[in-house]
């Protein structure tokens, strides 16, 4: 009994280190390599720079070119908004190719883009020094939504907004809305097949954008949960020394009484000796 009990709890103890092992392997690992497509992949200024003189235009480089509806914001210290349009731009090649994902029979491969699409974003004037955001959204070739910032601080002089201009207030376009939450129709990626469905994209102050990782919560995550509680609950009451039922300490049989088959006990005293019995020495002479 005790040695299938050393068994078993081997086996088990093998089993919750393995499961273990992998929870935390499929926990650190991404549920699926996928990035946006059509990300930024570069800006004019950079992420987190200064700029010091003012500039006409604001350059968002993209891995293709933006959705003729896609809106683009410039928003400076005070909240207020100081962009005055925007337009194409000519593709530049990147300083830094721009890796994304494609579904391919189920797989996913990875391709490389090596060519900026731009948007270029005019600003009408430079009110104030401190931190400028601009925000772009825009969906992507294959239906996901395109959509983040680029924050920058002007440290440069103040400059007039122009003759009978006012700060734009207008949103997205509501069919843009529409698409970028998913409520409009989907034109396929390049393949043909489905890509994975990611986040909004994220841009590099270095140049390459940042791969938007799948951040669903797994759908298996539960049940392998569940088998690694009910291992270690076994494990636990394995190493439990299960208790004797109905045993009793055995009683010293009486003396004499036949033992296990059949054999006689031993005797519970030793015979007496008999008067003048030599077998236990010779006998003292008498005085005379």
């Amino acid at each position: 009994m005790r040695s299938k009990l050393v068994t078993v709890r081997k086996v088990l103890s093998r089993v919750v280190a393995a499961l273990a092992a992998t929870l935390v392997v499929s926990l650190l690992l991404p549920v699926a390599p996928a990035s946006a497509h059509g990300q930024l992949a570069t800006s004019t200024p950079l992420k987190g720079t200064v700029v010091r003189e003012p500039l006409t235009q604001l350059a968002l480089y993209f891995t293709e070119k933006p959705a003729s509806n896609a809106h683009f914001a410039i928003s400076g210290p005070d909240g207020s908004r100081v962009d005055n349009g925007w337009s194409y731009g000519e593709p530049k090649r990147l300083d830094k190719p721009v890796t994304e994902y494609f579904m391919v029979n189920g797989v996913f491969e990875p391709r490389l883009y090596h060519t900026g699409f731009p948007a270029m974003v005019t600003v009408a004037h430079w009110p104030a020094k401190g931190r400028y955001t601009a925000s772009y959204l825009s969906v992507a070739s294959d239906g996901e939504a395109v959509r983040g910032e680029v924050t920058f601080d002007y440290q440069g002089p103040g400059t007039p907004a122009p003759a009978g201009w006012s700060a734009p207030t207008a949103g997205p376009d509501p069919a843009l809305l529409a698409q970028a939450e998913g409520e409009g129709s989907t034109t396929p990626g390049a393949t043909g097949s489905p890509v994975a469905p990611t986040g909004a994209a994220a841009d590099d102050p270095a140049g390459a954008a940042q791969e938007q990782r799948g951040g669903g919560f797994p759908a298996w995550l539960v049940p392998a949960l569940i088998v690694v509680v009910v291992s270690a609950i076994v494990l636990v009451a394995a190493r439990r020394r299960p208790a004797t039922r109905g045993a009793t300490t055995p009683s010293r049989r009486p003396a004499g009484s036949a033992g296990k088959g059949g054999t006689p006990g031993r005797r519970a005293a030793t015979p007496a000796r008999k008067p003048g019995n030599r077998s236990s020495g010779p006998a003292r002479r008498g005085r005379r």
